[in-house]
């Protein structure tokens, strides 16, 4: 993460990402088909979107999550009430754990850590010999479409904004990417699947108004901009945006999936 980014309130993550990511996580847990009474890690836990999955569905021993962000994992804590899922400040190219997780996940994060081969190196180190590793990261490019649509047009009102937009700044972000970095980190039976979910908004407000949230790349931009330029940038994006004859905004969010054992 950096200065482009910013990652301190929970409350205004959830309705920019968090609700999204949940309806990602329940497809990819479906796709991992594991059973119950797990060790479960989750790596940039954030809010704590993908542990409260896995506790409502999966039976688990135990989730440890951590995360970068104190604020996200102070959210979590207040939001995830199960004496199962336990939330830590760490760094996920250091973790603070020997080896004692049965499945170690990540949802929509790697992208943004400085060194993802050293985090999936740290998922893999503290995983028992039969474990699945696995994640999920955003298609910025042309799937995500909320942010593609953003973006696109904040490049036509400023050039500048290319070097902030995730679809250029995140090659990993795809299924070539993907496949590469776990293969890479040495795991078997590489597997990448594309995860689509619908992001209905129920009308333009829905869909502008966590962009005003600061969290994230693109919201960080559009609150950098000065009153003239961000309504210049809402304009440009209502008039792109097919809206339904109830005001009604219909996108697709496509996630890339990847998955790999140890053994």
């Amino acid at each position: 993460m950096n200065a482009t980014e910013a990652w301190s309130v929970g409350d205004r993550y959830e309705p920019y990402v968090g609700r999204w990511s949940r309806l990602v996580a329940r497809s990819f847990l479906a796709w991992l088909e594991p059973p119950a009474d797990l060790c479960w890690l989750d790596v940039g836990c954030g809010t704590g979107a993908l542990t409260e999955t896995i506790l409502e569905r999966y039976a688990p021993r135990r989730v440890d999550g951590i995360d970068a962000s104190q604020a996200f994992v102070d959210h979590a804590r207040a939001h995830v009430a199960d004496p199962r899922a336990r939330f830590a400040v760490a760094d996920a190219r250091r973790l603070p754990f020997d080896v004692s997780f049965d499945i170690a996940v990540s949802a929509l994060v790697l992208n943004f850590i400085p060194e993802p081969r050293a985090a999936l190196a740290e998922m893999i180190r503290v995983a028992r010999p039969d474990a699945v590793i696995a994640a999920y990261v955003w298609d910025y490019a042309q799937g995500m479409r909320m942010m593609r649509v953003f973006w696109d047009a904040a490049v036509q009102l400023d050039a500048d904004a290319q070097a902030l937009d995730e679809g250029q700044r995140f090659p990993l972000c795809s299924s070539h990417g993907l496949e590469a970095l776990f293969a890479e980190a040495g795991l078997r039976d590489v597997q990448v699947r594309a995860i689509d979910v619908p992001t209905r908004f129920r009308d333009f407000d829905d869909y502008w108004s966590p962009f005003l949230g600061g969290q994230g790349p693109a919201p960080t931009y559009a609150m950098s901009l000065d009153e003239v330029r961000r309504d210049a940038l809402r304009e440009r994006i209502r008039a792109t945006l097919p809206v339904a004859p109830d005001g009604s905004i219909e996108l697709e969010a496509r996630a890339w999936a990847t998955r790999g054992s140890l053994h």
